[in-house]
């Protein structure tokens, strides 16, 4: 992480201090949370809607922090002490972060996307890290102000970051991508994510294609070719970085040749003849082909397949990215909760119909946010695509969510197959009656919703239940 001086770090971002302070500390690390702060920091307190930071700031000083910012507009400072005058505290931070990667010899990664940026994040670094010392992107801190602690995290010996970029916005994509400037990046998909703030499907992928705003000249930048609606507006784009393209078909520059799954992931093999098979430990076709992304780059920075092999099966993935969880009763659970949009639904109940033919498929699906517009009709088209032969039972969670099961029933899905939950309290009684009944024994049962509805809380009441039902049959 980020290790200057007081004096070292106001010259960074421009900052003045009160002239009575001559003592130069070392800063060590950023925070912009009192919570998480580690003596040593550098406090940054954030102006936000409904919190600002600067009530904090004395608190952070008393937690050992080396220094604090305080913008010039705010009332009177702590009178004395390592604080840091600058005009606004958000674009402190952000200055810092991009000198700092000024002067790091790391080679950075940019990833955005509409979906699979944080899988193809776990596994390029997988890849990345067989080869150089190698960092990415903690959780899912890839906005505003993820991106700048990412860079800052940054040890000064890093070879290589990746760094998942995201945004909700026009012009997001484009800050970040000036801050971390990255010597490649990558365009996993472009989908209707964000339809809400954006308006319009052409505005989502001009704010993807922001990414190589700040992409260097000699990189490369490797994007999803299935998807037209990113690719014609790429093709109108100046610049002399590498393009490589990855995807199902065989027009790409990187597809796959064939390719087996089970529950335990995917085999695959590809379009280059010196390849070897490769197994990715990730379910799902949509995982192979963020695989594909990620190994382009690999290979662009000189990665070995033989390494690329092993890289691939010590996969460190973030966590409600179809994660795999066994609960008693033969139930499998697949937690797919932290997000969810009409691709990536899509994408994850293709993934169940493909898992163990002998079991049951179950899918609790929650509502899809950030539609706008059209929330109802891409609700409905999911469950118009709905079969009794794939699917033995649907549980819905919130008002749009309603839509899929409406749609469902009008394309002959069976009526009492369904069950419309209100809140999360009723599904979870629900899912509880079923699996008294016996409904739920064998069954694989995909949970999915958009963070809003925090279904993981679903999953943690089966788990319970099951810990619960140990206790008594022990008594």
């Amino acid at each position: 992480m980020i290790t200057r001086t007081f004096k070292q770090i106001a010259q960074m971002i421009g900052a003045g201090w009160n002239p009575d302070y001559q003592a130069n500390p070392l800063i060590r690390g950023v925070s912009i949370d009192t919570r998480t702060l580690e003596p040593g920091n550098l406090f940054v307190p954030i102006v936000g809607d409904r919190m600002d930071g600067h009530r904090f700031v004395q608190q952070a000083l008393d937690k050992g922090a080396a220094a604090v910012l305080w913008e010039k507009s705010k009332p009177v400072p702590p009178a004395y002490g390592p604080v840091l005058l600058v005009d606004d505290s958000l674009l402190a931070l952000q200055r810092l972060a991009k000198v700092y990667r000024s002067e790091l010899p790391v080679r950075v990664i940019g990833i955005t996307g509409s979906n699979g940026k944080t899988s193809t994040k776990d596994i390029l670094a997988a890849l990345l890290s067989t080869t150089f010392k190698t960092q990415k992107t903690f959780g899912n801190l890839n906005n505003h102000l993820g991106v700048p602690l990412t860079l800052l995290a940054l040890e000064e010996d890093t070879e290589m970051a990746v760094v998942e970029m995201g945004m909700s916005a026009l012009g997001e994509i484009q800050l970040l991508s000036s801050i971390a400037k990255p010597d490649a990046a990558i365009i996993t998909n472009a989908s209707e994510v964000h339809l809400a703030d954006l308006k319009s499907r052409e505005y989502i992928v001009q704010a993807k294609l922001e990414i190589v705003c700040g992409l260097k000249e000699d990189g490369v930048l490797v994007y999803n070719g299935d998807n037209p609606r990113l690719t014609q507006p790429l093709s109108r784009l100046k610049g002399s970085y590498e393009r490589l393209s990855f995807g199902d078909h065989p027009a790409n520059d990187v597809y796959p040749v064939h390719y087996t799954m089970d529950d335990t992931g995917v085999e695959f093999t590809i379009s280059d003849r010196e390849c070897p098979r490769l197994r990715i430990p990730l379910l799902g076709k949509h995982q192979m082909i963020n695989a594909l992304a990620a190994l382009s780059v690999a290979r662009y920075f000189g990665i070995s397949f033989a390494r690329i092999t092993k890289g691939l099966l010590q996969i460190e993935a973030t966590g409600m990215r179809n994660e795999k969880i066994e609960i008693a009763d033969g139930i499998t659970v697949i937690n797919d909760a932290y997000k969810s949009n009409p691709s990536s639904l899509q994408a994850a109940l293709d993934t169940l119909y493909e898992m163990e033919e002998s079991r049951q498929k179950i899918a609790v699906l929650g509502d899809m946010v950030e539609l706008g517009e059209e929330s109802e009709k891409l609700h409905k088209s999911i469950g118009e695509r709905l079969t009794a032969e794939r699917l033995d039972h649907l549980f819905t969670l919130g008002r749009m969510a309603e839509h899929i099961a409406a749609a469902a029933k009008e394309a002959n899905y069976p009526v009492e197959r369904i069950t419309v939950c209100a809140d999360k309290e009723q599904l979870i009684n629900e899912l509880y009656q079923a699996r008294r009944e016996g409904r739920l024994e064998q069954s694989i049962i995909l949970v999915k919703g958009s963070r809003a509805l925090q279904l993981e809380d679903v999953i943690e009441a089966l788990q319970q239940q099951t810990e619960a039902g140990r206790k008594r049959e022990g008594a």
